[in-house]
């Protein structure tokens, strides 16, 4: 079971500081610290009834097993004075310095999100507050302690807010604390996330841990004596304890299947050494009496974790046959291993600490900025949250090199493209071809754990669309379509100048005095467009005709009784009244209005009317090719907000070879989307399923769409137009 609030005083807590930094000064700063905070929330209670001074006090404490610094351990101790209290930003940056007061502040921006991720909205709030974390490493630790204390009283909350701090806590918090390497904290964030979520499985994984405490005490223990007997023999120093699994972990280990008395590393040890080469030797000594399990020895010495993590693993047939995994590390590595990102705020004779701890800070923000990219090139909160879940925060990963020895980590089922990505866009946008451990590889080869790889570059080289269909990372996906993108946006301010132009022309109207300073800002200001070129991809996709636009100037509309003489002439319409039309035509009350097929729109698009011979009017998407240059044909139109009913529209599903249909229709079910038709295009490395849709709104079927493009086999989903 964890801990729960420690009844810690200041003095309590400045003598555990002092035993890793003495600085008076550091003290002093602390000191005061508290004795702001006391004054501030003087009187309050938390719901258990508690003086809340012990809250801040305890996150502090957790902090002090990580040995973190003066402005850390402040700033925890100052950490809800802005949020619960009178004080200011301002006023503690007056008091206690700009560093303290920005820590305070940005803690206090974290707390007033929610963590949750059930909708769009709150998806968008990860994004705030994963974009956050890069202004300073420190901000998240605190959050992280402040997280744990909370968890450690959970108990006086009801169990639905229970169940919702435990799943913000294991969905967003522990794989944040994964990542900056802080196991101790992100360890008992999970096991205690697991005891509000799944109370029936802790429990019963406790008892049977319970069960076997003693019998399994006894086998560790004398495998712990054997491996020490055996480095003391090769006068090797050491240090060796026994490794408690922890309860998630197990569970986890459960819930793909496995039995408990199949969960081998439940026996573990961890040896420590002084040196890297004294690691190896242990490592040879330890196989060479106990013979190693294939396939489970892992060397993250020569391959570091991204968040710094180094160890040898090995899993070893030991005592009486037992299964034993056995890591061995130096003192230094398992500072690392426990506490991450804030070993480096570690105390060193003769070290400026401060520098150490932005060293450290900066190889870890790196992970940070990687998150910001994503959330710039991501087109929706929700796949921007999936990109950072899957390229980010996923433990699938693989490490391979650059010809120079780098490493780069990157998720699994990666390919070359994905590689060159993630070295630079540049390198992406420009790579030709591959060359793996020294062989040629095509650009869809998937790269394995302790690949080299050199990218080959040409610059007169591009993007290729069809490279969606097979890399795997986000990042990639989302620069190879912002590529396409401009690429489109350059084709549309050419596509969108050239109709203006012609329109112009068959209106008589010279180039040079249409385009006036004065004219410009009046069309710019009456469409609401930022520029021209915006305004040309809008006439260009069809927001706007270039008659409508010319309009603006020249004023030459027609009335209202010239169109509806010309619809009646050229129109057989069917009377309905106006309030029951699913399209409203501008200036009539009575006109019969179909949608087209070849766009098929729905409410929420941005329409327009084509007067066709004999057959009223059709309805197209604004964006609708088969609309163009028929402007003296065209009228104004708009949905009736009264529609409740769907309408079919088509999109295409771009997919991977494999056969996941019965996915595409299970999303359909569960987003309300109702499948009227679908049929495959087979293409030779992937599936292209084309379906019609019944909706009832643009909205929804975004939304649909959306959910579609965060399945993991979707490479891309798009409306069709015929």
């Amino acid at each position: 079971m964890s801990k729960k609030t420690v009844n810690i005083t200041i003095d309590d807590l400045i003598k555990k500081i002092s035993i890793y930094d003495s600085n008076l000064d550091d003290l002093a700063l602390i000191r005061r610290a508290y004795e702001y905070a006391l004054k501030k929330h003087f009187g309050q209670k938390r719901i258990s009834g508690e003086d809340y001074i012990l809250h801040p006090l305890n996150v502090a404490d957790i902090l002090t097993e990580i040995s973190a610094d003066a402005e850390c351990i402040s700033a925890a101790l100052l950490h809800d004075t802005i949020e619960d209290s009178d004080a200011t930003k301002e006023e503690i940056e007056a008091l206690f310095g700009k560093e303290i007061a920005l820590l305070v502040d940005g803690v206090t921006k974290i707390n007033k999100i929610n963590f949750n991720s059930d909708s769009e909205a709150s998806a968008a709030n990860q994004r705030k507050i994963l974009v956050g974390l890069s202004e300073d490493v420190r901000v998240i630790i605190i959050k992280l302690a402040d997280r744990l204390h909370n968890m450690r009283t959970l108990h006086v909350l009801s169990e639905e807010k229970q169940k919702k701090k435990a799943k913000e806590t294991l969905e967003i918090l522990t794989p944040v604390a994964h990542r900056l390497g802080i196991y101790k904290i992100k360890s008992e964030l999970e096991d205690l996330s697991l005891r509000y979520l799944k109370p029936d499985a802790y429990f019963d994984i406790v008892e049977k841990l319970n069960q076997k405490k003693a019998e399994r005490d006894e086998v560790v223990n004398k495998m712990l004596n054997d491996v020490s007997s055996l480095l003391t023999e090769h006068n090797i120093p050491h240090e060796i304890k026994g490794r408690s699994k922890s309860i998630y972990s197990i569970y986890n280990k459960m819930s793909k299947g496995k039995r408990f008395d199949d969960i081998y590393d439940i026996l573990a040890l961890r040896v420590f050494v002084d040196t890297e080469q004294e690691c190896y030797l242990a490592l040879g000594l330890i196989h060479s009496k106990y013979k190693p399990v294939p396939k489970r020895f892992k060397d993250y010495i020569a391959m570091p974790k991204t968040n710094l993590y180094q160890s040898l693993h090995t899993t070893v047939f030991g005592i009486d046959g037992n299964l034993f995994e056995i890591q061995i590390r130096t003192y230094e590595m398992d500072k690392i291993a426990e506490f991450g990102i804030a070993s480096h705020w570690s105390y060193k004779s003769g070290v400026d600490a401060s520098k150490i701890a932005k060293d450290g800070m900066e190889e870890k923000l790196q992970i940070f900025r990687s998150i910001i990219e994503l959330n710039e090139d991501s087109s929706t909160p929700e796949e921007f949250v999936t990109s950072v879940k899957k390229d980010i925060l996923s433990d699938e990963v693989i490490y391979v090199y650059t010809p120079k020895g780098d490493v780069i980590e990157l998720p699994t089922g990666s390919t070359p493209v994905d590689f060159a990505y993630k070295v630079h866009s540049e390198v992406g946008d420009h790579i030709v071809g591959a060359i793996v451990n020294d062989s040629i590889v095509p650009l869809d080869y998937k790269l394995n754990n302790g690949d080299i790889i050199k990218a080959n570059t040409n610059k007169a080289s591009k993007p290729n669309k069809d490279w969606l269909t097979f890399v795997a990372t986000s990042g990639a996906k989302n620069k190879i379509r912002s590529y396409f993108n401009r690429l489109e946006k350059d084709d549309n301010i050419e596509k969108g100048m050239t109709l203006l132009e012609k329109a112009l022309k068959k209106q008589e109207i010279p180039y040079s005095e249409f385009f006036t300073n004065k004219n410009v800002d009046l069309i710019l200001s009456e469409l609401k467009e930022k520029d021209l070129d915006s305004l040309y991809i809008d006439i260009s996709l069809g927001k706007y005709t270039p008659i409508s636009v010319i309009r603006i100037i020249t004023n030459r509309d027609k009335t209202k009784k010239e169109l509806s003489s010309k619809i009646k002439e050229t129109t057989n319409y069917t009377k309905k009244r106006s309030s029951e039309n699913d399209i409203l035509v501008e200036g009539m009350s009575e006109i019969k209005a179909s949608i087209s097929d070849c766009c098929k729109p729905v409410p929420g698009d941005n329409i327009i009317g084509y007067i066709t011979r004999g057959f009223g009017i059709t309805i197209h998407r604004t964006s609708c090719h088969n609309i163009v240059d028929t402007e003296e044909r065209l009228i104004a139109v708009k949905w009736n907000k009264n529609i409740t009913k769907k309408y079919a529209t088509d999109i295409l599903i771009y997919t991977n070879a494999n056969d996941n249909l019965l996915d595409i229709i299970t999303k359909a079910s569960t987003s309300n989307i109702i499948i009227d038709s679908i049929s495959t295009i087979n293409k030779s490395n992937y599936k292209v399923y084309s379906m019609v849709v019944l909706v009832e709104n643009k909205e929804k079927l975004e939304k649909f769409m959306n959910d579609l493009k965060n399945l993991n086999f979707v490479n891309m989903v798009e409306r069709a137009m015929n």
